[in-house]
């Protein structure tokens, strides 16, 4: 059964532009029954993933957060056509996703840039020069320095970054040419906490000024809601889509004190009780695994 797009206002414009006259009802992603099973030499056949089924809307906000090993970041990479799939189908504008999806933005857990080019090359890496012209495609990447507070590291190369700017410069590079959709597949895993609290800062701003379809995997249940408009549960393996929450919480948003925002405690809780249920966890055993946590 397909999951009902979530409720709003009128659509943004940049996400209206990257809508073809022939998408069904705003939607950009169609993912249907899809199964994934992976041949391993010790365990024979492994069922990664099993029947999920989820549609995502232009301009929207999706993250996938589920338990290590679930099958989160296979979905991303079947969606991008680096995966292919064992059953069902996805559909991307209307289309079947066959091999790689070069529509589509894909940002994977490390940065990944070209150690040789510089930051500003790096950047403007995947502009066609087809397409846009050398000056275009230096005011484009000049732009999004800018946008991602990389200034003055234009002539940089990846080993004199940090790893919060590498970051930042492995998401632009995926927003520059501004495809419909971003796919993001645990960005922010292995940073600090503050850094990843700035990163999070960093791309909703960008979010807010380009209103592109995000898919965002994640296992932090804090930055599933933070980010969201819809949070979609995978459970353990084989993954199967648990429950889709729709997060009641109005933008723009203040990561740093998104615990204050209207509408957090509500969508964590309803998150925390279904991975609760999920692992099996009693109500007591619940309670001092939050304690312990909040107290490292």
């Amino acid at each position: 059964m397909k999951q009902p797009a979530p409720e709003s206002g009128s659509e943004p414009i940049a996400a209206a532009a990257h809508r073809p006259a022939t998408s069904r009802n705003n939607v950009v992603i169609e993912v249907e029954r899809v199964s994934k099973t992976f041949e391993t030499p010790r365990q024979g056949k492994v069922v990664a993933l099993e029947d999920i089924t989820i549609d995502v809307s232009y301009g929207e906000f999706v993250t996938v957060v589920g338990p290590s090993g679930c099958g989160k970041s296979t979905l991303l990479r079947m969606i991008a056509g680096l995966t292919p799939l064992s059953a069902g189908k996805i559909l991307y504008q209307g289309e079947p996703v066959r091999g790689l999806n070069t529509k589509v933005g894909y940002v994977p857990q490390e940065s990944k840039l070209f150690p040789w080019l510089t930051l500003e090359e790096n950047v403007g890496f995947g502009l066609d020069p087809r397409r846009y012209s050398r000056k275009e495609r230096e005011d484009r990447t000049h732009n999004f320095i800018k946008l991602a507070g990389l200034e003055g590291f234009e002539k940089h190369y990846p080993s004199q970054l940090s790893g919060g700017m590498a970051k930042r410069a492995s998401i632009i590079r995926a927003l520059v040419y501004e495809p419909a959709v971003i796919l993001m597949d645990e960005p922010f895993g292995p940073l600090d906490a503050q850094t990843r609290m700035i990163l999070q800062d960093e791309l909703l701003k960008i979010w807010e000024q380009k209103r592109q379809t995000i898919v965002f995997v994640t296992h932090d249940l804090v930055e599933a809601v933070a980010l969201a408009d819809r949070v979609a549960i995978v459970t353990h393996r084989p993954g199967r889509i648990k429950d889709i929450l729709k997060v009641p919480m109005d933008r723009p948003r203040n990561i740093f004190e998104i615990h204050r925002q209207k509408g957090f405690d509500e969508a964590y809780g309803r998150l925390w009780n279904i991975f609760r249920h999920e692992l099996k966890i009693r109500l007591d055993q619940g309670q001092s695994l939050d304690s312990q946590t909040l107290s490292r």
